[in-house]
């Protein structure tokens, strides 16, 4: 299966460069330059993972991520960023991104994140589907 995946970067140039990568490898890609955006597009879209540039004018990375994890508690999420500190990271696994990446980041690192966020995302999905069913199980006293 595919892995489906929301890029998400203020830089046009590196967003194009980046999906064409990752489409060569099998992945179907869904590229932004706004978090404004991309904030639309999970709300009508599935993806198995997220990738987030951390700085954006509009709107900065982690709060698009606390926005994001409100809606769709269950998507994974990526961060990237240039300008990596401790600070950040700390801040963006409390609001619940699965990695922090510094660019320029190596193609295989971010698909081995996607990777695992797939698997991650999978889970949690299953997991929630089992507590739906048990409820409806109890409730009809089967």
């Amino acid at each position: 299966m595919d892995e489906k995946v929301l890029l998400v970067d203020d830089e046009q140039d590196f967003v194009e460069a980046l999906a064409e990568r990752m489409e060569t490898r099998g992945m179907k890609v869904s590229a932004t330059t706004s978090a404004k955006e991309a904030i639309k597009k999970i709300e009508t879209e599935s993806f198995d993972a997220i990738v987030l540039d951390l700085q954006m004018p509009e709107m900065d990375g982690l709060e698009a991520l606390s926005i994001i994890k409100k809606i769709k508690p269950e998507l994974q999420i990526i961060l990237l960023t240039g300008h990596a500190t401790v600070e950040k990271g700390i801040e963006a696994m409390k609001l619940g991104a699965l990695d922090l990446i510094e660019k320029p980041a190596d193609l295989k690192t971010i698909v081995e994140k996607i990777n695992t966020a797939k698997a991650r995302k999978m889970i949690l999905v299953e997991k929630k589907t089992e507590e739906k069913v048990r409820k409806i199980v109890t409730s009809k006293g089967w």
